[in-house]
């Protein structure tokens, strides 16, 4: 079972000795609620380096006024139990006390610049100012040599990505293919929030990524998973678009044979599911 640690001293005594034994840490941020999708975060991160850290903190800062931090889902010991058959070495799973001992509101914040200001920095002012300024305590904290993120946050991938490099961190950034479970629906803690008609629903959304990527151009990509989104009932488009993967502008307008990726969010019996999907064209 993994170690479950709840303070700075902790964690930073457990990171001494591996330092000292000349172990290397990678690290999968979470905000707890595990299934595979996470599980697989975790067997990429074993096969990195000799220790790992898995952080379960839902952090205040990434959710705005009338989201749904309160209803969030929280089981730490279920998590618990979920980790018990992987090479997990510590659980860090701190107080919103000790993540933030100035307090959330009067912690230094960082910005996500302009990328960080659309689609769901859009529908989400200061979401991902929240999300870089837990991610590097996070880094600071554990100090890992690497960090492992899934695809199916692609924005907020490629933000950490950009952060990364721009304050020059010592550390290596992997991600991991969004996992799907056996309808092709993204594997979210969110979906545990689903009812069985919005689970139904929720389906489109695959379906609207898999007709987009047999289009021959990124403006027919977008408006037929557009049209499929928001022809089903139930299903609340918020946006559709397709972006560069290098810069997360909008992108595919041209150079057919760029990869280009469709990025949706909708929300589905009031509970908002983001979903992407690299496309290729003309290939």
């Amino acid at each position: 079972m993994p170690a479950i640690v709840h303070t700075l001293e902790e964690l930073q005594g457990i990171r001494e000795t591996w330092r000292t034994a000349g172990e290397s840490v990678a690290l999968v941020p979470t905000m707890g609620s595990l299934h595979e999708g996470h599980k697989a975060l975790v067997r990429e991160a074993t096969t990195r380096a000799d220790r790992c850290v898995v952080s379960i903190f839902v952090n205040p800062l990434q959710f705005g006024a009338g989201e749904d931090f309160d209803e969030y889902p929280r089981s730490l010991h279920a998590d618990e139990a979920f980790l018990a058959d992987t090479l997990v070495d510590v659980i860090f799973a701190p107080s919103v006390e000790v993540m933030y001992p100035e307090g959330p509101d009067a912690a230094p914040s960082l910005s996500a610049g302009g990328v960080g200001d659309t689609y769901e920095g859009a529908s989400r002012p200061g979401h991902f100012d929240g999300v870089l300024t837990v991610v590097k305590r996070l880094f600071d904290y554990v100090d890992p040599e690497v960090a492992v993120f899934g695809t199916k946050d692609a924005q907020q991938l490629f933000l950490v990505q950009q952060m990364v490099q721009d304050q020059k961190l010592p550390l290596r950034i992997v991600e991991v293919d969004t996992i799907r479970d056996s309808s092709g629906l993204a594997l979210s803690s969110r979906n545990a929030q689903l009812s069985e008609t919005s689970l139904t629903r929720a389906l489109e959304i695959p379906r609207a990524l898999e007709e987009a990527s047999h289009q021959s151009s990124a403006e027919d990509a977008r408006n037929r998973a557009r049209e499929i989104l928001e022809s089903a009932p139930g299903v609340e488009v918020d946006y559709v678009e397709v972006v560069d993967p290098e810069t997360f502008r909008p992108g595919g307008e041209s150079g057919a044979e760029e990869p280009a990726r469709l990025i949706v969010a909708v929300t589905i019996g009031g509970v908002r599911l983001i979903d992407n999907k690299l496309l290729h064209f003309g290939q």
